[in-house]
C-alpha cells in the first residue's frame, strides 16, 4: 500500500502521520466551559468558528466547545500534559475558583496530587462534569 500524504493548501502543511487535530467537547454553556478550562490551563479562548468555541491546546490540537442543551452531557475524560513549571499555578487557579482537585481519577483523594511516573498530576471536574486531568509526565505504557 503506498504511503499517502495529504496536502493542506491553506497552510502549505504536508501531513505524513495521523494526528489528532480537534475534537468536540459538549457543554451546556460553551462560553462558560471554554473560559473555565482556558483560565485553569493559562490559555486563551479563540474566536467562534460556526457553532464551536475553540481552545487551542498549543500542540496543534483544538478543543471545540459545542453547546448541547437538549440532553444531559455525557462525562468524558481529557488529559493534558502540562509543563512542570506551570503545574503549581494551575493548582492555585483551581483553588482560587473553589474547584476541588483529586489525586485519583475516581475523585476519592481530595485536595491531593499524585506523583505518577515521577511527575505530578491531578484530576478535576469542569462545569459539565468532564473529568479533566493535568499531568507533568506522560504515562509509561507497556
Amino acid at each position: 500500500m503506498p504511503h499517502a500524504q495529504q496536502h493542506q493548501p491553506e497552510t502549505g502543511l504536508t501531513v505524513t502521520t495521523v494526528q489528532l487535530n480537534h475534537t468536540a467537547v459538549y457543554a451546556s454553556d460553551r462560553h462558560l466551559s471554554a473560559e473555565f478550562l482556558a483560565a485553569i490551563l493559562g490559555l486563551q479562548v479563540g474566536a467562534p468558528f460556526g457553532p464551536f468555541l475553540p481552545v487551542d491546546i498549543g500542540n496543534g490540537v483544538t478543543l471545540d466547545y459545542y453547546e448541547k442543551r437538549d440532553e444531559p452531557i455525557q462525562s468524558q475524560h481529557y488529559a493534558f500534559l502540562v509543563p512542570e513549571v506551570q503545574f503549581d499555578a494551575m493548582i492555585s487557579r483551581l483553588e482560587a475558583v473553589g474547584v476541588t482537585y483529586y489525586a485519583d481519577p475516581s475523585h476519592t483523594d481530595a485536595g491531593r496530587i499524585n506523583h505518577l511516573f515521577g511527575g505530578r498530576g491531578a484530576y478535576f471536574e469542569d462545569p459539565d462534569g468532564h473529568n479533566m486531568e493535568i499531568m507533568t509526565r506522560p504515562y509509561v505504557r507497556p
